[in-house]
């Protein structure tokens, strides 16, 4: 059954910067993201853009990426250049503090999604061992599989490794009991169910295989609704290809990845998916002005998309109903 519907743009906020690769939205339906020069800013008045507020409530010193907001309203925050960091918004522009920067006795490197549990366990992802932020696509051709989901335990200070081998691990959920966790990995296409609890804890496996696009960071509002998933772009039939050649090939790909002046397709998407796989929704549109879309929150309706290239969100109207039948 085809699911896929459009994706309905009702307006773009404008922010003073570039890239908010991530957006999540708090209780009072305000938007939180984070620029490439290192500022956190929080948007209000999504409704209105001429009227949007946009507030700079924190500067890490990094390149933030992926976002969670606990439930005493301080957020967590990736910092692409090592670290993961916890952010009071409320505390003014320097309250920012290191939770860890190492992981099994090894220096953090490329950070990239975060969530944390009722017990205060927060699991994070980092997409690649050998390649930064700076050259993605050269681990996206390479396909290093050198993704990790990372454990850190209350006032540890460092995380350990529980899953390793991963294609570019990127977003994180919760599922809706807690059970299990679901993990993007955009290199393979896929997202995987890892287990917290019951028989095959410590296991993973694969939820959705074969996506119609590359998933970035996921979403999830509350335990009865879907899993959000940000789409960063279609299928490119030949990546799968060059995923079967030779690790020297990759790898001579991978250099010439790096170099090679990226442009965002036009074609954008997001999928909703239920903790069994199942795919809830699935919202694209063609031809479309914003473009890579890495992140996506659902707030009062509406859908709010992120994403690495642009500068500034997009709202978007979001679907009716938790499935189409």
């Amino acid at each position: 059954m085809d699911l896929r519907t459009a994706l309905v743009p009702l307006r773009y906020i404008t922010l003073p910067g570039h890239g908010p690769e991530d957006v999540v939205a708090d209780p009072r339906g305000r938007v939180l993201t984070g620029l490439a020069d290192g500022r956190i800013l929080r948007i209000d008045g999504l409704d209105d853009p001429p009227a949007a507020r946009v507030e700079h409530i924190a500067e890490i010193g990094g390149r933030p990426l992926g976002l969670e907001l606990l439930p005493d309203g301080d957020l967590l925050v990736c910092d692409a250049d090592g670290a993961l960091l916890r952010v009071d918004p409320e505390g003014g522009t320097g309250n920012v503090r290191v939770l860890t920067e190492s992981a099994a006795g090894e220096r953090l490197r490329f950070c990239s999604n975060v969530v944390a549990l009722p017990d205060g366990t927060v699991y994070f992802t980092v997409s690649s061992r050998v390649h930064p932020l700076r050259d993605w696509m050269g681990d996206l051709a390479e396909h290093t599989g050198t993704g990790r989901l990372l454990r850190l335990e209350p006032g540890a200070p460092e995380a350990e490794v529980v899953l390793d081998g991963l294609q570019f691990a990127n977003g994180v959920a919760r599922s809706a009991d807690d059970r299990a966790l679901i993990v993007a990995e955009t290199g393979a296409r896929r997202l995987t169910r890892f287990w917290l609890t019951g028989p095959r804890t410590g296991q993973a496996e694969p939820l959705v295989e074969n996506l119609p696009g590359y998933p970035d960071n996921l979403w999830r509002g509350a335990p009865d609704g879907p899993v959000w998933v940000a789409l960063a772009g279609p299928r490119v039939p030949p990546l799968d290809l060059l995923h079967r050649a030779a690790p020297g090939v990759r790898r001579a790909a991978a250099r010439l990845a790096v170099r090679a002046p990226y442009r965002p397709s036009g074609t954008i998407g997001v999928l909703a998916v239920d903790d069994d796989g199942r795919v809830l929704h699935h919202l694209t549109r063609r031809r479309s002005g914003f473009r890579m879309v890495t992140g996506v929150c659902e707030t009062g309706g509406r859908l709010i998309l992120g994403s690495l290239h642009e500068r500034g969100v997009a709202v978007c109207e979001a679907p009716e109903g938790k499935r189409r039948e």
